[in-house]
Formats: structure tokens, C-alpha cells, sequence
């Protein structure tokens, strides 16, 4: 790498708080090339090192909602071939052997693909069951990480520490957990747990929850941010819409790019084939400064959930 593309790799990684690294260099090339202000590009390749040294891509397809079966299959499998690295799962959604068709049906090789799933059941033998169910379910021998899913119903610390313990079986490669706020993190701390290497929150311009993520950052706690669309609720907002106009984009790549601006590891779900592609179109423009700060100043308390579901609050059971 010449110096030029040195200077401006580190830029990057510190304008995001992340250490990202980009398989294709033609970004960092044009720039040194023309001499012209780096935008911080991306591309669907792009990955950030997890505080225990595992690379994950930035960029993936979320299953939530995906229907178990073919529909579930053949969005994993579209997404693959679209060049997709990352696909996110969980005992709850009941689409992870439709993950595994959609990996076999690919035609991409398993070692190219970061596989996440997660448990919502808690307990230790619980869990260690849990793990062995899911590498069947995936047919495959290692989940790249895996999260435990809310930190509702107690017994956090036991499931926690198995799913450790299945890490130094070589069966996990990454431990983390999803809709945690400040208190859990801080929960599992006190029990002498090492930090999580990611937390997966529902992020999107409507809900940055920027006291959790700035948190998060300072613990070395990579961000993945789930409905990044706000479930296409905020669709009709005005300014999304003029960022979009702006740009010849969708709302919706908009609000995607936001996240893998912020830095957050995001993932978009959808079973359709065009949107999917079209989700994964968002690595050749970049938001403005102004545009960021707009979508900065929108209120910051829309779940896009049903019934207002936020896990993040709730109190901590150990």
C-alpha cells in the first residue's frame, strides 16, 4: 500500500471509531489518483475487527420475519450470490436450516460467510444444547458468532459462560449479545464476564441511542444495528426523501448507508431478490456532513417494533 493509500485508510478508520478493513482498493486508488477529498468509501467486502481479533463483515442480510421454508432459503441464497458475507439468524426465528439451504443452494463457499445466530432461551445446559442444535440446524461445524438474544428472563451469567465454554470448543468463533442496554453490559462486567464483542440493537436515524452506543464504542463493543428501515415506517419523511432525491437513491439506501456511516454493522432484511440487490446498492455514494447532521436532529424515540418492544430497559436478572 503507498503511502497516499496508508493516510487515507487511518483517516477513515478514525473518522468511523472502527478498525475497518477494505478488500477492494479502487476507493483509496481513484483518490490518489485524482488527488480529490476521500468520501470514506466502502464496499460490500468491508469488514471491522471484533475486540477478540474475529473479522466481520459490515454489511449482511437479517432473516427476522423471513417465513421458514422456501421463501427463507432462497433470500439467503440470493443475497450470497448477490455478494453478501453476512447472514443473521436465530433459534427464534425457526429459518436456520433454510440459512443452510440457502448457503448450499449459493454455491459460496462456507468459509467466505459470516453466520449469526442467537439463543432466547437461558440457562448452561439449555444453551450448550442450544449451540449443538443450531450447528445441525446450519450444518456446519462453527457459528461465526453467536449472541444471546435479550437479556429477558434471568440467567444471563450461565448462558453467557457456555457460550464461552463453546467458543474454546472451536464451535463459536465470537460471543455477543443483542438488545442489551448500559445496565446488562454492566451486569455482565460485574460477574467478571469479558466484554461482549458485539451488541445487535435496533439502530436507524428514528433510534440512535446514542448514550447505549457511545458506551458501546468505549468498551470496544462493536455495534450491529437491526431494522435499520424503521420496518419502512419512516418512509414518507421529508428529509429522507430529499437525502434520496439528492443522491438518485431509495429512502431505504439511504437509511442504510446512515448505519455503515455511523459504523454499525448493518443488515436489512428482505425475501425479495430485487430489494435485496438493491439494498446492497448503497457503497457508491456517501451522505453529506449536512445530510448526517439532519438525519442527527430527528426525534430518538421510534421503535419500529410491535407493541413497542424494547428489551434494552428492561432490568437486569443476572
Amino acid at each position: 500500500m503507498s503511502r497516499c493509500q496508508s493516510t487515507v485508510f487511518r483517516l477513515f478508520s478514525l473518522r468511523i471509531g472502527l478498525r475497518i478493513k477494505t478488500h477492494l482498493s479502487s476507493p483509496v486508488d481513484q483518490f490518489c489518483r485524482n488527488k480529490s477529498r476521500y468520501t470514506g468509501k466502502m464496499n460490500i467486502n468491508s469488514t471491522v475487527r471484533l475486540n477478540d481479533g474475529v473479522e466481520m463483515p459490515l454489511f449482511g442480510l437479517g432473516m427476522y420475519l423471513s417465513e421458514p421454508g422456501s421463501s427463507a432459503a432462497n433470500a439467503a441464497s440470493s443475497a450470497l450470490k448477490c455478494g453478501y458475507k453476512l447472514i443473521d439468524t436465530a433459534i427464534y426465528y425457526k429459518n436456520e436450516d433454510d440459512v443452510a439451504k440457502g448457503v448450499r443452494d449459493s454455491g459460496v463457499d462456507r468459509k467466505n460467510i459470516f453466520i449469526v445466530t442467537k439463543i432466547a432461551e437461558h440457562g448452561y445446559d439449555v444453551t450448550v444444547e442450544a449451540v449443538k442444535t443450531s450447528l445441525k440446524n446450519l450444518k456446519t461445524d462453527y457459528v461465526d458468532l453467536f449472541l444471546i438474544h435479550w437479556p429477558l428472563g434471568g440467567k444471563n451469567v450461565e448462558t453467557y459462560k457456555a457460550l464461552l465454554d463453546m467458543k474454546k470448543e472451536k464451535l463459536v468463533r465470537s460471543v455477543g449479545v443483542s438488545n442489551f442496554g448500559i445496565h446488562h453490559l454492566k451486569g455482565l462486567e460485574e460477574a467478571g464476564l469479558p466484554t461482549p464483542s458485539v451488541n445487535q440493537i435496533e439502530l436507524h436515524p428514528f433510534m440512535k441511542r446514542d448514550e447505549l452506543v457511545k458506551y458501546c464504542k468505549d468498551k470496544g463493543i462493536t455495534l450491529m444495528g437491526f431494522s435499520p428501515l424503521a420496518r419502512s415506517k419512516k418512509n414518507d419523511d421529508p428529509d429522507l426523501i430529499r437525502i434520496a432525491k439528492a443522491h438518485g437513491k431509495s429512502v431505504a439506501q439511504v437509511m442504510i448507508r446512515w448505519g455503515l456511516q455511523k459504523g454499525f454493522v448493518t443488515i436489512p432484511k428482505s425475501t425479495n431478490p430485487e430489494r435485496i440487490k438493491d439494498n446492497a446498492n448503497v457503497f457508491d455514494f456517501q451522505l453529506t456532513d449536512e445530510e448526517m447532521k439532519a438525519l442527527a436532529a430527528k426525534p430518538d424515540d421510534f421503535n419500529a417494533g410491535e407493541n413497542e418492544w424494547n428489551p434494552v430497559v428492561s432490568p437486569w436478572e443476572g
